[in-house]
């Protein structure tokens, strides 16, 4: 990290990026680098013996800055953008997402504080090699979610979750269904049927709640359930049309 005096406190919706010029270069010669400024288009670019760095600067994180990270990499492996941190604020916007996208195109990232007397950079990672993990839980539920849905309901893009017929909810109509004319059903009654895999979880959690717990290993409707199936009769329609 690099420290050095800063007279003013500078106002981040008027910064120019010729304002994280000065800070950068500092950080860089302290490493040993000598640095020049808009070579060949390039923003920053330091050098130490065969060593080649680039530094694009931009006052905000943005696709602009993005592009010109990625043909920068035509010219070497040792590329970084340089953001600033809004004053008063922790970090950038979707600073997390922003690191697993510079991560994954073998980029790096510089963070610039600009405090009321001095200024603080921050390298908060190198480019390096990515090294793709597969989420593998995450994976499988997807598969599980799908695997559990009898039909599908949704629209990309939909912003209201309530509103999202998943596989839980399938099946909970389902259990609803086999037991709106019945006194009660258990469980595996009510997976012989037609019910999905998650019945016994469905009626013990009760997350709607439209069952009832009758007696142990018993459970009927009650009249939530029974308005559910009204609501959700074009659905329910839809779902009972796949059962085989």
């Amino acid at each position: 990290m690099l420290f050095h005096r800063w007279r003013t406190m500078l106002s981040f919706e008027s910064m120019k990026e010729t304002e994280l010029d000065k800070p950068i270069r500092q950080w860089l010669e302290k490493q040993g680098y000598s640095v020049s400024c808009e070579v060949k288009n390039c923003d920053i670019v330091a050098r130490k013996e065969n060593d080649l760095l680039i530094v694009e600067l931009k006052t905000r994180f943005s696709l602009d800055l993005v592009y010109q990270a990625v043909n920068r990499k035509n010219l070497t492996e040792s590329v970084y953008v340089a953001v600033p941190v809004q004053q008063g604020k922790k970090t950038i916007p979707k600073y997390k997402d922003v690191k697993k996208l510079l991560a994954r195109l073998e980029v790096g990232l510089i963070l610039v504080r600009f405090l009321k007397t001095k200024t603080r950079v921050e390298i908060i990672s190198h480019p390096s090699v990515y090294k793709p993990r597969t989420a593998h839980r995450r994976r499988d539920a997807i598969i599980r979610e799908i695997d559990g849905r009898y039909s599908e309901f949704n629209k990309a893009g939909s912003a209201v979750v309530d509103r999202r017929i998943s596989a839980y909810k399938q099946q909970a109509l389902v259990a609803a269904y086999l037991l709106s004319d019945k006194e009660s059903l258990s469980p595996s009654e009510i997976r012989k049927n037609g019910g999905g895999a998650k019945t016994q979880q469905i009626l013990s959690g009760n997350v709607y709640g439209w069952f009832d717990k009758v007696s142990r290993g018993l459970y009927c409707l009650n009249n939530a359930g029974r308005e559910a199936l009204s609501l959700h009769s074009d659905v329910l329609s839809d779902i009972l049309g796949k059962i085989p």
